[in-house]
């Protein structure tokens, strides 16, 4: 069965609850959507959000280069070649890892829908389902109990904070939320706004506070050397996830950062699923956990990355939780969410509508 048509389209998707991190603030979520269309009228789509401060592009730009974009290479070719065209996707999207995320993960749905058989099913089974975290962005302290409340009453059990801005409001905010709800896993993610002494005085300050991660608390450009600085109570806590971008980054901070426990994997920073499944690999091979996360994205690329985290043993921890505030998707999520603990919902489709 041939492929027959790529369709490229754009929407913003809007959310319900605008948030600010370290370095910017969201109010719109728009996402870029491709469509692989076979001859006997079965459609892959494939969807991509990046930041732009993480890997050069943001989703404006993945929607003009994709929009442009010769697909020769894809149009009249069998979808058994499948393997064949995932590589030389990666090889024509190399700078481009939005772009390549959305076609990448069109092309696993249209061919796991030849197939007849689910993503899950393709990748492997490992996790049948597991816990994500839902996130509060930087607030003040009662705004933060507010939204933890309304989290907790909803049945989930994980919450990740962002800081970054101060290391003493950040761990004012933890022991409060820890105070009110000492039962809450509680995750921490900095986005490259401390220096080491900033995360020394957080982890002292809420000392009292079982946390269980601290997301890419260092700039990339100086997370090999600052984490080098970091004593065991502290780096037992980090996780790259900015640094950890494709395969290669994998490979440097298996040598750089050698004291570095947990990998953050995005398809969003990856370029898709086939380079994401290389960065798990090379973690399986060193003992490192993965952690897997997500932007603001459609319920199509979050139903993708569930599946790949949940077919690795090593798959520790997820952070799936970027469609969830959207005010609507193209799409209904392949997923099921109850009391904070995520499964797939079964099916060949993804749950797509």
């Amino acid at each position: 069965m041939k492929i027959k048509d790529i369709r490229v389209y754009q929407k913003d998707l809007g959310t319900n609850r605008p948030y600010s991190i370290s370095y910017k603030t969201v109010s719109e979520v728009k996402n870029t959507f491709v469509e692989i269309e076979l001859q006997n009228g079965i459609v892959g789509i494939g969807a991509c959000n990046p930041s732009e401060k993480v890997v050069g592009e943001n989703v404006d730009q993945a929607f003009s280069y994709l929009s442009e974009f010769d697909f020769s290479y894809l149009v009249g070719k069998r979808i058994t070649e499948f393997e064949s065209l995932i590589r030389q996707t990666k090889d024509f999207f190399l700078l481009r890892s939005g772009s390549h995320a959305a076609v990448d993960i069109a092309l696993y749905d249209v061919f796991t829908k030849f197939l007849n058989i689910s993503l899950g099913e393709f990748l492997g089974v490992a996790h049948k389902s597991l816990a994500t975290s839902i996130t509060i962005g930087i607030k003040n302290v009662e705004e933060t109990l507010k939204e933890a409340a309304e989290y907790r009453a909803a049945g989930f059990q994980c919450i990740k904070v962002k800081t970054g801005l101060s290391a003493e409001e950040d761990a004012e905010r933890i022991i409060k939320i820890h105070e009110k709800y000492p039962d809450t896993i509680l995750r921490v993610d900095a986005n490259q706004g401390y220096i080491p002494e900033d995360l020394e005085v957080f982890v002292a300050e809420t000392k009292g506070v079982e946390l269980e991660l601290i997301e890419q608390p260092f700039p990339v450009e100086r997370f090999a050397e600052d984490s080098k600085k970091l004593n065991d109570n502290v780096s037992k806590f980090l996780v790259a996830d900015e640094s950890c971008r494709n395969p290669g980054d994998a490979l440097n901070l298996i040598q750089e950062v050698p004291n570095c426990p947990i990998f953050n994997i995005k398809l969003m920073k990856s370029g898709g699923l086939f380079q994401a499944s290389k960065i798990a690999d090379i973690a399986a091979l060193s003992g490192v956990d993965l952690m897997w996360g997500c932007n603001d994205e459609s319920a199509v690329s979050i139903s993708a990355a569930m599946h790949l985290a949940f077919s690795y043993p090593h798959t520790k921890y997820i952070d799936l939780d970027g469609s969830l505030d959207l005010k609507q998707d193209i799409v209904t999520p392949g997923f099921v969410i109850e009391k904070g603990i995520m499964r797939p919902k079964g099916g060949i489709d993804w749950g797509w509508s």
